[in-house]
């Protein structure tokens, strides 16, 4: 097998299409940044405040996330969850749908 010469790699980088920007690249294994969760604190005080960004933390799935990603998750773990997970909203919804329409 023949060496490639210098003029070959650097034929080769050129032709080879830029890698894309990783700031605005969407994968699975990097979650996309949303809007930041922020809470103003007026004059009711700080304790307060940080009860509403408690709740609003809560409410975002946040504290579950935090909660989920403190210990490593296998991938068949994690694939069960999601199953689950699937599975309780499928049947909330189907207790929801009756009642939607009208039905006892």
């Amino acid at each position: 097998m023949a060496r490639q010469t210098d003029e070959e790699f650097s034929d080769y980088n050129q032709r080879r299409e830029p890698l894309p920007n990783p700031a605005t690249t969407v994968n699975d294994h990097r979650p996309v940044t949303g809007r930041p969760l922020e809470v103003k604190v007026d004059e009711r005080g700080v304790e307060r405040a940080i009860r509403k960004l408690r709740r609003l933390m809560a409410s975002e799935g946040v504290l579950r996330e935090i909660k989920r990603r403190r210990h490593y998750e296998k991938p068949s773990v994690k694939m069960k969850r999601k199953l689950r997970e699937a599975e309780r909203r499928r049947k909330r919804r189907q207790r929801k749908r009756p009642m939607m329409r009208g039905e006892a």
